[in-house]
């Protein structure tokens, strides 16, 4: 009998260009609430990742951070959602120096709301994580493109080279 409900082992990423973007609100690394609709009228890039300080995810990070100023050219906000502590996310954010929003989802709501609070196998051992996974949302609130089982490296320019101005 597995240790996971249905809903946890059916979870996974339904969402697809042209759906509305699921709305939600969630504390950045200085604790103040940010919304989705408080980025209407910008594309936003989420970026979904499990761990604050671990290898991939430090990757993924500073290299969103590093093409900060390309994405913002192309009226781009760069938000990270992990279930990292506000406080985690904080240190985080110094130690790498990183210009983007990072927002802290602990209770995995907004993981689940997106189908990236997914259950995982490593090594043999069953786990629920977050499936790094980063959705595209237009200007519109919609969303224009998914991302599943993504790469950590090279993965923001990826994202940069597909954003439509």
């Amino acid at each position: 009998m597995s240790e996971f409900s249905k809903e946890d082992l059916e979870r996974k990423i339904t969402l697809t260009a042209g759906d509305t973007a699921p709305q939600f609100s969630l504390e950045n690394s200085d604790g103040v609430s940010v919304s989705l609709k408080d980025f209407v009228g910008k594309n936003v890039v989420l970026y979904f990742y499990p761990k604050d300080n671990t290898p991939g995810c430090t990757t993924e990070a500073c290299e969103f951070s590093a093409l900060y100023d390309d994405f913002i050219a192309k009226d781009t906000v760069i938000v990270g959602v992990s279930p990292d502590s506000v406080k985690s996310h904080a240190g985080f954010a110094q130690k790498q120096s990183l210009k983007h929003i990072l927002l802290s989802d602990p209770a995995h709501e907004v993981a689940k709301l997106y189908g990236v609070w997914q259950v995982k196998k490593n090594y043999g051992r069953e786990y629920l994580g977050i499936a790094r996974s980063t959705f595209v949302i237009g200007k519109d609130g919609k969303i224009a493109k998914v991302y599943k089982s993504v790469k950590a490296k090279e993965h923001a320019a990826k994202v940069l080279a597909d954003l439509v101005k």
